[in-house]
Parts: C-alpha cells; sequence; structure tokens
C-alpha cells in the first residue's frame, strides 16, 4: 500500500487517473473517495479540488462516449467526492481523527431527524426515487435489474431512509479512514491526527443511543425505532477499531482481522451487528484502558 499511496501523489495526471477509474466502481467507490482524502491531507485542499474537478471531467467526457447518463457521474461526485472533502476540511480544523468521526455521527443523526421531520411520507418520497433509478439503469441497459427493482420497490422503499443514512455515512467514514491510511504510509508522515485503533465514540453518544431506543420503545413511532437502529448499527466503525486494536496488541492474529475484513460482505448483517455490539460495548466499558491492556 505504501507504493500505491507514493505513486498517487506523485504526479497529478496518476491522481487523476486514479480518480476517475475508482468512481466507477460501483460497492467500491469508496477508494475514489479515499484518494480524495490522501490528495487534500498531502497536498492542500486546494489542490485536491482541482485534480478531482479533471477528474470529474474525464469521467463525464468518457461516460457521453459509452453512453452513460451525466447524472451517473454526478452521483459520484456528490455522493463520494463532496463527503470525503468535508470530512478531510473537518480533519484538519480539529485535528483528530476520533472528534471527526464524532462530529459526522451526530451530524448524521440530525439529517435523519430533519428528513422525517420534512417528508411526510418516507416510503412514498423513496418509491419515486426508486422508480426513476429504475429508469436510469434502464438507459444503462441495465432491464434485468430494474424490473427486479419495480418488483421489491415497495418491500426496498420501506428501509430506504435506514439504509441510505447508514451507506453514505459509512462510505464517506471508510473513505475518511483508508485515505488517511495511505496518508500516513508516506515517508516522514506521523499519525498527527491520532490512530484509528483508538477511535471511540464516547459515552455521551453511546447514552444518546440509549435514550433513543428507550424513547422508540415507548412510543412507537417508526421513524424514531429508525434512528435509534442507525446509532447503533453505526458503532460498527468502532468495533472495527477494536479489531485493529486487538490485532496491534497480539490478541487477534492476522488471518483473524482479514477474516472481519472477508466475511463483513458475505455475512453483511451479522457481521455489522457483531462489530456495532463490541464497539457499542466497548463506548461503555473501555476495553482498551484495562489494566490488561495497558
Amino acid at each position: 500500500m505504501q507504493a500505491v499511496a507514493a505513486w498517487l501523489v506523485a504526479r497529478p495526471l496518476n491522481s487523476i487517473l486514479a480518480l476517475a477509474a475508482t468512481l466507477s466502481l460501483a460497492w467500491l467507490s469508496f477508494l475514489s473517495g479515499a484518494v480524495i482524502v490522501l490528495l487534500a491531507l498531502h497536498k492542500g485542499m486546494r489542490s485536491a479540488a482541482l485534480e478531482a474537478a479533471a477528474a470529474g471531467g474525464l469521467t463525464a467526457i468518457v461516460g457521453a462516449l459509452l453512453q452513460i447518463p451525466f447524472g451517473v457521474t454526478l452521483q459520484g461526485v456528490v455522493t463520494i467526492w463532496l463527503p470525503a472533502l468535508l470530512l478531510t476540511t473537518v480533519l484538519m480544523a480539529t485535528r483528530s481523527l476520533t472528534l471527526t468521526a464524532q462530529l459526522a455521527y451526530i451530524v448524521a443523526v440530525i439529517a435523519m431527524a430533519l428528513f422525517f421531520a420534512i417528508v411526510a411520507d418516507p416510503v412514498e418520497f423513496w418509491q419515486r426515487i426508486l422508480s426513476d433509478l429504475g429508469n436510469m439503469w434502464r438507459e444503462m441497459g441495465l432491464s434485468e435489474q430494474a424490473d427486479m427493482l419495480v418488483r421489491e420497490q415497495g418491500a426496498i422503499a420501506g428501509q430506504m431512509t435506514i439504509v441510505a443514512v447508514l451507506m453514505a455515512w459509512s462510505v464517506s467514514m471508510v473513505s475518511l479512514m483508508l485515505g488517511y491510511k495511505l496518508y500516513r504510509l508516506l515517508p516522514d508522515r506521523p499519525a498527527a491526527y491520532g490512530r484509528f485503533r483508538d477511535l471511540n465514540f464516547g459515552r455521551v453518544l453511546a447514552l444518546g443511543m440509549a435514550l433513543a431506543s428507550v424513547a422508540a420503545l415507548l412510543t412507537g413511532w417508526a421513524s424514531l425505532q429508525n434512528i435509534a437502529f442507525v446509532m447503533f448499527a453505526m458503532f460498527w466503525l468502532q468495533g472495527l477499531a477494536i479489531a485493529h486494536w486487538s490485532h496491534a496488541q497480539g490478541f487477534l492474529p492476522t488471518f483473524g482481522l482479514g477474516a472481519v475484513y472477508v466475511l463483513t460482505p458475505i455475512l453483511n448483517l451479522i457481521m455489522l451487528m457483531g462489530l456495532a455490539l463490541t464497539g457499542y460495548i466497548d463506548a461503555w466499558f473501555g476495553f482498551r484502558r484495562l489494566p490488561a491492556a495497558k
């Protein structure tokens, strides 16, 4: 990975090509966000924005030649690059990886609460979005996928708010953490903003999640139940940090850490909940502060 990081920052052409290529990788598009974070930390925000603009233009030109709608490129810029740049700005201002993650957690919860306050019928809202997405897929020649989306539209729409918020937050945070990791692999780059394995959302956010869960149970409000679930699920990132800390301490072998990454896409929800539970318990009891750990 060190050679990759060095190659990315060696010349602007390298980073532009990498940004353009990784933006179209669908489930691996977080790699494009990581490149943005690396460039911003290494070269500054202005240079990173200019190279991103050049990469966006290149992606749009290639997309036009391949008859890919411009909206697909614009969606990647808005959902991948822009959050990565914003998080990097916060990181550079706070100089704390943990504080940046905590602020991102709070912003995601507030955004979700505002969504439920503004949108009267979230299911109907997402059904319209899914219909537009299906039409876009048909224009791209993905007729089978579009038909499947239409068939399952009703079931998917009911869970889309949770999925959208959790996915958007997770992709942004993974982009930030991976980009910071690449930055640290460059020569003479210490952990100036902290280390990922020390990430901790803290007891205040853990208490907020607990109160939201109790309130959701007492009121029965579906919107509050969704918010409480997302607040808990976002602790998966702290659970992953615990896995990295355990590996650094020698408690978890390299094979075990690799298995976490391999099994997460396969088991998906099971691994997510397992990591979230680990992270949530750690927020209260602080595994890394135990005397044995020291």
